[in-house]
């Protein structure tokens, strides 16, 4: 499984990276908001530099001739920007449209098997179904996962299930189990993997063990 960090933040890019578990990034119009990004384009390629692998870059527009031209422009900001495109009509048509072209995408927005189903016949790269906000109305979003890999299995599909909306290491495990093929998290969740108390106290013990030793050296 592959590890994307979903954030707009650079710092937190540089950090993933530096530990060696960065294979991509995805983000959003909310996530630039929310990191104070005016300069989009100059952003996705700041971006793009820290990793050699996807960037996610979603567009704006929601007419399939608009949603086209976007994802041009997105698409020549640098070599590893993927596409990301809502699952609208004009969304799935314009995918179709830009597989022929060469142009990666990520269809995002996906909540139900069918719509993954949908998408990857246009020849969607990446399917982001979101779990977390299937979770929050009641429903299982981890069932979600189980029924668009057997569908991709079934018919052989190359379009690669980019599980989104995690919001603990539970859901990154399951995803993995699942056979999820890329998982996208925050930064907190990603710093979670490495965390067990057992580890913890263990990794205490033996620095304590070792100061007793040489205290009384």
């Amino acid at each position: 499984m592959r590890f994307f960090l979903d954030t707009a933040v650079l710092a937190e890019i540089e950090e993933a990276a530096a530990w060696g578990l960065l294979d991509g990034v995805t983000t959003n119009p909310s996530l630039m908001a929310k990191a104070g990004v005016r300069d989009f384009d100059a952003h996705y390629r700041a971006i793009a530099s820290l990793t050699p692998g996807p960037v996610s870059a979603e567009v704006l527009a929601t007419t399939y001739e608009e949603i086209l031209a976007e994802a041009r422009h997105l698409y020549s900001l640098a070599d590893n920007i993927v596409v990301k495109i809502p699952f609208i009509p004009a969304g799935v048509q314009a995918i179709r449209t830009l597989h022929a072209e060469g142009i990666p995408t990520n269809c995002t927005l996906v909540f139900s098997p069918l719509q993954a189903l949908i998408a990857a016949k246009a020849g969607a790269t990446y399917v982001s179904p979101f779990l977390g906000r299937l979770d929050d109305i009641g429903h299982d979003g981890m069932e979600l996962i189980r029924q668009i890999r057997q569908i991709f299995d079934n018919y052989g599909f190359e379009t690669k299930i980019l599980a989104a909306s995690l919001r603990h290491p539970q859901h990154v495990l399951h995803c993995a189990l699942e056979g999820a093929d890329v998982a996208t998290m925050p930064f907190a969740v990603m710093k979670q993997l490495f965390h067990h108390p057992l580890t913890d106290k263990g990794l205490a013990q033996f620095l304590a063990d070792y100061q007793k030793l040489h205290a009384g050296a």
